[in-house]
């Protein structure tokens, strides 16, 4: 295959209507073909079809938010940073066809001004789907991901080690990492991202938990790492705080639900501290009152919280087995006489702060038609 033919395939495909104007122009077709590309504003969008849907509604009052309202969250996004000048949008499919349907709503309507794409992949319905589209979202050089889910969604993104700044939305259970975000302010600040780029006035670099079993490293957590006496997966929420051994947490506060509560109601620790907590569960003098679950407030017994800092780790010495539970879900299998290790370290993702992302662009007049 000729490397014209290449080009003039993929720029047939990815700028529309410019292909037969360089069609007999090979050299500045690939001169101008990389300077469209660069400067194409793309976001991408991943929306788990799945959150919110776990067993520990049955535990507590959690609030639900269907595929419905997901996919209209998302045509909110899209909507609200198209005519901040985004030129493409990828959105990962779903068995319920919500990309799909998003695209053709929009059009219907007669709002669509940008280009919506549906990521080409296989379906396995299941965690995997979030991190293939992830991966799909680096190669494509997206300048920000939209994340609609829970901590167990975003936590997906961490572990495969996106460095592309994300924008999580919560529509999950028990949501630490997430924030509730109207998708249109969602929208117009990964605009933002799109337009200036990264910067560490609107942009964090999270704190995440790795974790080594036997000295492999196994898995990583956003929010929280719980050390359980359950030995199976099964449906992998974890709901019994008395299953509980011990907690490590990125971060601590009251007004979070979940694990990371127990630890909140006791100490405080925020996502930009250098440090973290660990404590023992149902053991000590302290007894607590803690948020475990929506509209649940669970007595706990605990031991004094433990600081720990950036790099250090945390060993333990397995004298039974069970699961760890990674942001709120069973993930790890251990066994009797493993050792467990836990490092808070800050290479986590890195994060929009939408507030702060929104006030730049008002000090930089983005939002000012005449100033444009």
């Amino acid at each position: 295959m000729s490397s014209r033919y290449t080009y003039y395939n993929l720029f047939k495909k990815m700028i529309p209507g410019y292909y037969n104007y360089y069609a007999n122009k090979p050299d500045d077709l690939r001169k101008n073909i990389r300077m469209e590309l660069k400067n194409l504003k793309k976001i991408g969008i991943i929306a788990n079809p799945n959150s919110g849907k776990d067993i520990r509604r049955i535990f507590s009052y959690a609030m639900t938010i269907g595929n419905n309202e997901k996919a209209n969250l998302v045509e909110r996004m899209i909507l609200g940073a198209q005519d901040l000048g985004v030129d493409e949008f990828y959105i990962m499919p779903d068995n319920y066809n919500m990309g799909t349907n998003i695209r053709g709503t929009i059009e219907e309507n007669g709002d669509l001004k940008s280009k919506i794409t549906i990521l080409d992949m296989v379906l396995k319905g299941t965690w995997q789907d979030t991190v293939r589209a992830a991966e799909l979202l680096d190669d494509l050089r997206v300048d920000c991901i939209i994340v609609l889910g829970g901590d167990g969604t975003s936590r997906l993104l961490a572990k495969m080690g996106t460095e592309i700044p994300i924008i999580s939305v919560s529509t999950g259970t028990n949501n630490v990492y997430p924030d509730f975000i109207e998708g249109t302010v969602a929208g117009m600040a990964a605009a933002v991202v799109c337009q200036f780029g990264e910067s560490e006035k609107y942009i964090d670099r999270d704190k995440i938990i790795d974790i080594y079993i036997n000295g492999s490293h196994e898995d990583v957590a956003l929010v929280d790492a719980a050390i359980t006496d359950n030995e199976y997966i099964g449906s992998r929420a974890l709901w019994d705080v008395s299953e509980i051994r011990e907690i490590i947490v990125t971060r601590a506060h009251p007004a979070s639900i979940g694990f990371s509560s127990v630890l909140g109601v006791n100490t405080l620790c925020s996502s930009r501290d250098d440090f973290g907590y660990r404590a023992v569960l149902n053991k000590g003098s302290n007894l607590i009152l803690a948020p475990f679950g929506a509209g649940k407030m669970t007595p706990v017994k605990m031991e004094d919280p433990v600081r720990m800092e950036i790099d250090q780790m945390y060993v333990y010495k397995a004298r039974h087995k069970g699961t760890l539970a990674l942001d709120g879900e069973r993930t790890v299998v251990f066994n009797d006489g493993d050792t467990i290790g836990f490092v808070i370290r800050k290479n986590g993702p890195y994060r929009v702060n939408v507030n702060r992302a929104l006030e730049f662009a008002v000090r930089e007049k983005f939002f000012s038609v005449t100033a444009k």
